[in-house]
């Protein structure tokens, strides 16, 4: 696919995605509003972790007064796998200098990953415009204006659950991950991350279902012979010999 037609699919993937975002953001904002937490500490939160999971486990940790060592250990395990999502993307990026990668990894996020990594499989390489976009766009400018109002607003705004916004981002996520199928082993890596994920978060905490599914999905899909690619086959011009 040519790199224009894959960027209109990735901004039309992106809408979708900058909506859920949005209503995740809001929630967001509910529960620092909730635990007392003002906005500016709330805005500096989304700017500057940017990690919707880990912020709402931040927000729970701190309201059960969990020293903040505790709650950057943990917060970190659940932000671990974004070292897989890195070591995915690396390849795209190993010749751009080290502070612009280092930029692109503060606002990598599930839904960057996602959408990105899918446009640079469709063109066979990388686009920054594509990496920005989905960062930057689809992700951060959302989360970051959705947490500022669910904080500011809260108030005014009936309980999310009754319009359905808790269900808006799994939905989203698990829509991206059917898309990035495309093998055994991202099959394999999909289906036991979810199970490991729902079953450690169902015994212990959901917190610790995300980082085991996170990280078991993949170590299990490793363990799956990868798929051979398609036999190439040499087309034969009508009334020409086949080349041997």
């Amino acid at each position: 696919m040519d790199v224009r037609t894959s960027r209109r699919r990735l901004i039309v993937d992106g809408i979708g995605i900058s909506v859920s975002v949005g209503g995740f953001g809001l929630l967001y904002g509910l529960s620092c509003r909730a635990a007392g937490l003002s906005a500016l500490e709330a805005a500096a939160m989304s700017a500057f972790v940017f990690a919707g999971a880990s912020q709402f486990a931040a927000v729970g940790y701190i309201v059960g007064g969990l020293p903040w060592i505790g709650v950057a250990l943990l917060t970190g395990f659940i932000n671990a796998r974004h070292f897989l999502y890195a070591a995915a993307l690396a390849p795209f990026f190993a010749d751009r200098p080290r502070a612009l990668r280092a930029l692109m990894a503060h606002v990598l996020t599930d839904e960057a990953f996602a959408l990105s990594i899918a446009h640079f499989r469709r063109i066979g390489g990388a686009d920054l415009f594509g990496y920005w976009w989905a960062a930057i766009m689809v992700t951060f400018i959302p989360w970051n204006v959705a947490t500022l109002a669910g904080v500011l607003v809260g108030g005014s705004i009936p309980d999310p659950t009754r319009l359905g916004l808790d269900v808006i981002f799994p939905s989203a996520m698990g829509g991206l991950a059917v898309a990035l199928v495309t093998g055994r082993r991202e099959l394999a890596a999909a289906i036991s991350g979810a199970v490991i994920g729902v079953c450690v978060a169902l015994a212990v905490d959901p917190a610790a279902g995300l980082v085991a599914g996170g990280l078991g999905g993949p170590l299990l899909a490793m363990l799956v012979v990868p798929q051979p690619p398609p036999e190439r086959v040499t087309p034969i011009i009508f009334g020409e010999a086949p080349r041997s």
